[in-house]
């Protein structure tokens, strides 16, 4: 049996690294993600929204960082699709990735990979959902549909799982949370919106069940976590048992 491994998880929407100040300063989400210290980051409003879609994080910082962009952008410019994009720290293999089409009224997507890491292999989303409490039960559906390995998706179905991001969920446990049904397992790390007075736990980690034992889950809050964005980032330890 494999020996039981340690990954830690972070799901971060950096508001088009636009913070409280009105400031658009990507050198602070920067340094918000070193505060961080995961191994894979999901990233919601990394690239502006109109134009080219322009990453809003230069790639020179992040490989200054020790960051490895997953290639999932569809513009020269970008680093994620529909804003979406995943960060891995060096060392962990980038297999596989891909992009989700979700069902929307206006532009939604999610971004997946399959990673490996000394040997492991498992996989992991980021996604930003929609206002709509219908739309995003049908966008759940959808996503873990390709990480289960449904339908056309090529994602392997035997593979642990790990799903990120900004649900744009308010209900703590109800809601379109019902939408994943028993493979997954919904940790809520607290409330992370907005960042100066958290109201709702918007950001949220969910891991496939039989996979992964939780050993931390929580909202990283610090004083330039605070300005940085209008959402505070999340993070979970998991060990990937199976």
């Amino acid at each position: 049996m494999a020996a039981a491994m340690q990954i830690t998880f972070a799901s971060y929407n950096i508001h088009k690294a636009v913070g409280l100040d009105g400031k658009r300063d990507p050198e602070r989400i920067i340094r918000v993600l070193h505060e961080l210290s995961a191994d894979v980051v999901a990233l919601q409003e990394a690239d502006l929204r109109f134009g080219d879609r322009a990453a809003v994080l230069p790639r020179a910082l992040l490989e200054e960082a020790h960051w490895q962009v997953v290639p999932v952008a569809e513009r020269a410019r970008s680093m994620g699709w529909h804003g979406n994009a995943l960060l891995v720290r060096r060392g962990i293999d980038v297999v596989d990735a891909g992009r989700i089409a979700l069902p929307a009224l206006e532009p939604r997507g999610a971004v997946r990979a399959q990673l490996a890491l000394e040997g492991r292999a498992f996989c992991v989303a980021g996604m930003h959902l929609d206002l709509s409490g219908l739309l995003r039960r049908r966008q759940i559906a959808t996503v873990c549909a390709t990480m289960r390995g449904g339908g056309a998706s090529v994602m392997p179905r035997a593979l642990p799982c790990v799903m990120l991001g900004d649900l744009n969920e308010w209900a703590a446990r109800g809601g379109a949370l019902r939408a994943f049904g028993q493979d997954w397992e919904v940790l809520d790390p607290g409330r992370s919106f907005p960042t100066t007075r958290p109201l709702a736990s918007l950001d949220r980690v969910i891991c496939s069940t039989g996979h992964w034992r939780m050993q931390s889950c929580e909202v990283h809050h610090s004083a330039l976590a605070v300005i940085a964005s209008d959402h505070l980032p999340v993070r979970a330890t998991l060990t990937l048992t199976a």
